[in-house]
Protein backbone atom coordinates (compact mmCIF):
# COMPACT_ATOMS: atom_id res chain seq x y z
CA UNK A 1 0.00 0.00 0.00
CA UNK A 2 2.86 2.38 0.73
CA UNK A 3 4.32 1.80 -2.73
CA UNK A 4 0.92 2.62 -4.23
CA UNK A 5 0.81 5.75 -2.08
CA UNK A 6 4.19 6.86 -3.41
CA UNK A 7 3.05 6.41 -7.01
CA UNK A 8 -0.22 8.24 -6.35
CA UNK A 9 1.62 11.05 -4.57
CA UNK A 10 3.83 11.60 -7.63
CA UNK A 11 0.81 11.61 -9.95
CA UNK A 12 -0.96 14.07 -7.65
CA UNK A 13 1.99 16.46 -7.76
CA UNK A 14 1.99 16.30 -11.56
CA UNK A 15 -1.76 16.91 -11.72
CA UNK A 16 -1.55 19.90 -9.38
CA UNK A 17 1.34 21.28 -11.44
CA UNK A 18 -0.58 20.78 -14.70
CA UNK A 19 -3.65 22.45 -13.17
CA UNK A 20 -1.50 25.41 -12.12
CA UNK A 21 -0.12 25.79 -15.66
CA UNK A 22 -3.60 25.62 -17.18
CA UNK A 23 -4.90 28.21 -14.72
CA UNK A 24 -2.04 30.50 -15.72
CA UNK A 25 -2.84 29.88 -19.39
CA UNK A 26 -6.47 30.73 -18.65
CA UNK A 27 -5.39 34.12 -17.31
CA UNK A 28 -3.03 34.74 -20.21
CA UNK A 29 -5.17 33.48 -23.10
CA UNK A 30 -8.56 34.29 -21.54
CA UNK A 31 -10.26 31.11 -22.70
CA UNK A 32 -12.92 29.68 -20.39
CA UNK A 33 -12.22 26.15 -21.60
CA UNK A 34 -8.78 26.28 -20.01
CA UNK A 35 -10.30 27.15 -16.64
CA UNK A 36 -12.67 24.18 -16.88
CA UNK A 37 -9.79 21.88 -17.81
CA UNK A 38 -7.69 23.25 -14.93
CA UNK A 39 -10.52 22.74 -12.44
CA UNK A 40 -11.02 19.20 -13.74
CA UNK A 41 -7.33 18.42 -13.26
CA UNK A 42 -7.40 19.92 -9.78
CA UNK A 43 -10.46 17.83 -8.89
CA UNK A 44 -8.77 14.70 -10.30
CA UNK A 45 -5.67 15.51 -8.29
CA UNK A 46 -7.80 15.92 -5.18
CA UNK A 47 -9.47 12.54 -5.75
CA UNK A 48 -6.15 10.76 -6.20
CA UNK A 49 -4.73 12.71 -3.26
CA UNK A 50 -7.55 11.32 -1.13
CA UNK A 51 -6.76 7.82 -2.40
CA UNK A 52 -3.07 8.32 -1.54
CA UNK A 53 -3.96 9.32 2.01
CA UNK A 54 -6.17 6.25 2.34
CA UNK A 55 -3.31 4.04 1.13
CA UNK A 56 -0.99 5.71 3.63
CA UNK A 57 -3.48 5.10 6.42
CA UNK A 58 -3.88 1.42 5.51
CA UNK A 59 -0.14 0.91 5.08
CA UNK A 60 0.72 2.64 8.34
CA UNK A 61 -2.17 1.14 10.27
CA UNK A 62 -3.20 4.56 11.57
CA UNK A 63 -4.38 7.98 10.44
CA UNK A 64 -1.72 9.73 8.31
CA UNK A 65 -1.46 12.81 10.50
CA UNK A 66 1.50 12.37 12.81
CA UNK A 67 4.65 13.78 11.20
CA UNK A 68 5.83 16.62 8.97
CA UNK A 69 5.29 14.76 5.70
CA UNK A 70 1.83 13.53 6.61
CA UNK A 71 0.58 16.85 7.93
CA UNK A 72 2.04 18.75 4.95
CA UNK A 73 0.32 16.51 2.44
CA UNK A 74 -2.91 16.76 4.47
CA UNK A 75 -2.47 20.55 4.57
CA UNK A 76 -2.26 20.58 0.74
CA UNK A 77 -5.31 18.30 0.62
CA UNK A 78 -7.31 20.65 2.88
CA UNK A 79 -6.26 23.70 0.87
CA UNK A 80 -7.29 21.98 -2.35
CA UNK A 81 -10.64 20.96 -0.85
CA UNK A 82 -11.54 24.42 0.44
CA UNK A 83 -10.40 26.14 -2.76
CA UNK A 84 -12.52 23.78 -4.87
CA UNK A 85 -15.52 24.52 -2.64
CA UNK A 86 -15.06 28.28 -3.03
CA UNK A 87 -14.38 28.04 -6.78
CA UNK A 88 -17.59 26.08 -7.28
CA UNK A 89 -19.67 28.04 -4.78
CA UNK A 90 -18.79 31.45 -6.23
CA UNK A 91 -17.99 30.39 -9.81
CA UNK A 92 -14.63 31.98 -9.30
CA UNK A 93 -12.12 30.30 -11.63
CA UNK A 94 -9.45 32.95 -11.12
CA UNK A 95 -9.25 31.86 -7.46
CA UNK A 96 -7.79 28.59 -8.74
CA UNK A 97 -5.00 30.45 -10.54
CA UNK A 98 -3.86 31.91 -7.23
CA UNK A 99 -4.62 28.89 -5.03
CA UNK A 100 -2.89 26.32 -7.29
CA UNK A 101 0.66 27.68 -6.69
CA UNK A 102 0.12 27.64 -2.92
CA UNK A 103 -1.18 24.06 -3.09
CA UNK A 104 1.80 23.03 -5.21
CA UNK A 105 4.28 24.71 -2.86
CA UNK A 106 2.76 22.98 0.19
CA UNK A 107 2.75 19.54 -1.42
CA UNK A 108 6.26 20.27 -2.70
CA UNK A 109 7.29 20.90 0.91
CA UNK A 110 5.71 17.56 1.80
CA UNK A 111 7.76 15.85 -0.93
CA UNK A 112 10.96 17.06 0.75
CA UNK A 113 10.08 15.47 4.09
CA UNK A 114 10.91 11.95 5.25
CA UNK A 115 8.18 9.41 4.46
CA UNK A 116 9.40 6.84 6.94
CA UNK A 117 6.78 5.36 9.22
CA UNK A 118 7.66 5.14 12.89
CA UNK A 119 5.79 3.63 15.80
CA UNK A 120 3.55 6.20 17.45
CA UNK A 121 4.65 7.60 20.77
CA UNK A 122 2.14 6.89 23.59
CA UNK A 123 0.70 10.44 23.56
CA UNK A 124 -0.43 10.00 19.95
CA UNK A 125 -2.26 6.72 20.51
CA UNK A 126 -5.60 8.35 21.02
CA UNK A 127 -8.92 8.69 19.21
CA UNK A 128 -8.51 12.45 19.70
CA UNK A 129 -5.81 12.45 17.02
CA UNK A 130 -8.35 12.34 14.20
CA UNK A 131 -10.57 15.08 15.66
CA UNK A 132 -7.70 17.40 16.55
CA UNK A 133 -5.62 17.17 13.38
CA UNK A 134 -8.51 16.99 10.89
CA UNK A 135 -9.95 20.26 12.21
CA UNK A 136 -6.49 21.84 11.94
CA UNK A 137 -6.26 20.70 8.31
CA UNK A 138 -9.58 22.35 7.39
CA UNK A 139 -8.68 25.47 9.39
CA UNK A 140 -5.33 25.84 7.64
CA UNK A 141 -6.97 25.19 4.28
CA UNK A 142 -9.56 27.92 4.90
CA UNK A 143 -6.89 30.37 6.06
CA UNK A 144 -4.87 29.56 2.95
CA UNK A 145 -7.87 30.45 0.79
CA UNK A 146 -8.39 33.66 2.78
CA UNK A 147 -4.77 34.56 2.04
CA UNK A 148 -5.30 33.95 -1.68
CA UNK A 149 -8.47 36.04 -1.61
CA UNK A 150 -6.62 38.85 0.17
CA UNK A 151 -3.95 38.85 -2.55
CA UNK A 152 -6.61 38.94 -5.27
CA UNK A 153 -8.36 41.80 -3.45
CA UNK A 154 -5.15 43.82 -3.24
CA UNK A 155 -4.44 43.23 -6.94
CA UNK A 156 -8.03 43.85 -8.04
CA UNK A 157 -7.69 47.61 -7.90
CA UNK A 158 -4.53 47.47 -10.03
CA UNK A 159 -6.18 45.55 -12.87
CA UNK A 160 -7.40 47.89 -15.58
CA UNK A 161 -11.02 47.67 -16.63
CA UNK A 162 -11.44 44.62 -18.81
CA UNK A 163 -14.51 42.59 -19.71
CA UNK A 164 -12.73 39.31 -19.02
CA UNK A 165 -11.57 40.23 -15.53
CA UNK A 166 -14.86 41.91 -14.69
CA UNK A 167 -16.59 38.66 -15.62
CA UNK A 168 -14.25 36.32 -13.76
CA UNK A 169 -13.17 38.37 -10.73
CA UNK A 170 -15.87 39.65 -8.34
CA UNK A 171 -15.80 43.33 -7.45
CA UNK A 172 -13.82 44.33 -4.36
CA UNK A 173 -16.91 44.44 -2.15
CA UNK A 174 -17.81 40.83 -2.95
CA UNK A 175 -14.16 39.74 -2.66
CA UNK A 176 -14.13 41.29 0.81
CA UNK A 177 -17.23 39.29 1.80
CA UNK A 178 -15.85 36.02 0.42
CA UNK A 179 -12.59 36.60 2.28
CA UNK A 180 -14.54 37.27 5.48
CA UNK A 181 -16.39 33.97 5.06
CA UNK A 182 -13.19 32.01 4.54
CA UNK A 183 -11.65 33.55 7.68
CA UNK A 184 -14.82 32.74 9.64
CA UNK A 185 -14.65 29.13 8.47
CA UNK A 186 -10.98 28.89 9.40
CA UNK A 187 -11.47 30.42 12.84
CA UNK A 188 -14.35 28.06 13.61
CA UNK A 189 -12.24 25.00 12.81
CA UNK A 190 -9.18 26.41 14.57
CA UNK A 191 -11.33 26.82 17.68
CA UNK A 192 -12.26 23.14 17.42
CA UNK A 193 -8.55 22.36 16.98
CA UNK A 194 -7.56 24.17 20.16
CA UNK A 195 -10.43 22.77 22.23
CA UNK A 196 -9.86 19.15 21.15
CA UNK A 197 -6.13 19.63 21.63
CA UNK A 198 -6.68 20.85 25.18
CA UNK A 199 -8.89 17.87 26.02
CA UNK A 200 -6.37 15.49 24.47
CA UNK A 201 -3.47 17.17 26.33
CA UNK A 202 -5.24 16.75 29.67
CA UNK A 203 -5.69 13.04 29.03
CA UNK A 204 -2.16 12.53 27.71
CA UNK A 205 -0.13 14.82 29.99
CA UNK A 206 -2.52 15.74 32.82
CA UNK A 207 -2.81 19.42 31.87
CA UNK A 208 -5.13 21.25 29.48
CA UNK A 209 -2.51 23.85 28.61
CA UNK A 210 1.28 23.86 29.01
CA UNK A 211 2.34 26.91 26.95
CA UNK A 212 4.24 24.65 24.57
CA UNK A 213 5.44 26.72 21.53
CA UNK A 214 2.93 25.04 19.22
CA UNK A 215 0.09 25.71 21.65
CA UNK A 216 1.20 29.30 22.15
CA UNK A 217 1.45 30.08 18.44
CA UNK A 218 -1.87 28.37 17.74
CA UNK A 219 -3.35 30.75 20.30
CA UNK A 220 -1.56 33.72 18.70
CA UNK A 221 -3.00 32.72 15.32
CA UNK A 222 -6.47 32.39 16.85
CA UNK A 223 -6.17 35.85 18.43
CA UNK A 224 -5.06 37.41 15.12
CA UNK A 225 -8.04 36.07 13.22
CA UNK A 226 -10.42 36.73 16.11
CA UNK A 227 -9.19 40.36 16.07
CA UNK A 228 -9.89 40.46 12.33
CA UNK A 229 -13.49 39.36 12.90
CA UNK A 230 -13.93 41.69 15.88
CA UNK A 231 -12.67 44.71 13.97
CA UNK A 232 -14.83 43.84 11.01
CA UNK A 233 -18.05 43.22 12.94
CA UNK A 234 -17.74 45.84 15.67
CA UNK A 235 -15.75 48.54 13.88
CA UNK A 236 -16.85 48.00 10.30
CA UNK A 237 -13.29 47.28 9.24
CA UNK A 238 -13.28 46.30 5.56
CA UNK A 239 -11.35 46.74 2.34
CA UNK A 240 -7.59 47.01 2.00
CA UNK A 241 -6.78 47.03 5.72
CA UNK A 242 -8.83 43.88 6.30
CA UNK A 243 -7.16 42.14 3.35
CA UNK A 244 -3.68 42.98 4.66
CA UNK A 245 -4.71 41.73 8.12
CA UNK A 246 -5.97 38.44 6.63
CA UNK A 247 -2.75 37.98 4.64
CA UNK A 248 -0.67 38.64 7.77
CA UNK A 249 -2.72 36.05 9.63
CA UNK A 250 -1.60 33.37 7.17
CA UNK A 251 2.01 34.23 8.00
CA UNK A 252 1.15 33.25 11.58
CA UNK A 253 -0.34 29.99 10.28
CA UNK A 254 2.84 29.15 8.39
CA UNK A 255 5.03 30.00 11.38
CA UNK A 256 2.82 27.90 13.66
CA UNK A 257 3.25 24.93 11.34
CA UNK A 258 6.79 25.26 9.93
CA UNK A 259 8.57 27.88 12.05
CA UNK A 260 7.70 26.41 15.42
CA UNK A 261 8.74 22.90 14.37
CA UNK A 262 12.04 24.26 13.01
CA UNK A 263 13.06 26.85 15.59
CA UNK A 264 11.03 26.21 18.76
CA UNK A 265 11.04 22.52 19.65
CA UNK A 266 8.61 21.35 22.30
CA UNK A 267 6.26 18.53 23.11
CA UNK A 268 4.74 18.91 19.63
CA UNK A 269 8.08 18.44 17.90
CA UNK A 270 7.01 15.09 16.49
CA UNK A 271 4.44 16.81 14.25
Amino acid sequence: MLQIENVLFTIVMLLYFAAMILYFAFIAVKKDGLAKAAAALQAAGFALHTAALVCRAVGAGRLPMTNQYEFATCFAWGLCLVSLIFIRRYRFSVLGAFAAPVIFLVIGYAAMQSREIHELMPALRSNWLGFHVSTAIIAYGAFGVSFVLAVIFLLRGRVRADGFFDQHIPDREKLDIIGYRSVSMGLLFLTFTIVTGAIWAERAWGSYWSWDPKETWSLVTWIVYAAYLHLRIRRGWQGRAAAIFAAAGFVCVLFTYIGVNTFLPGIHSYA
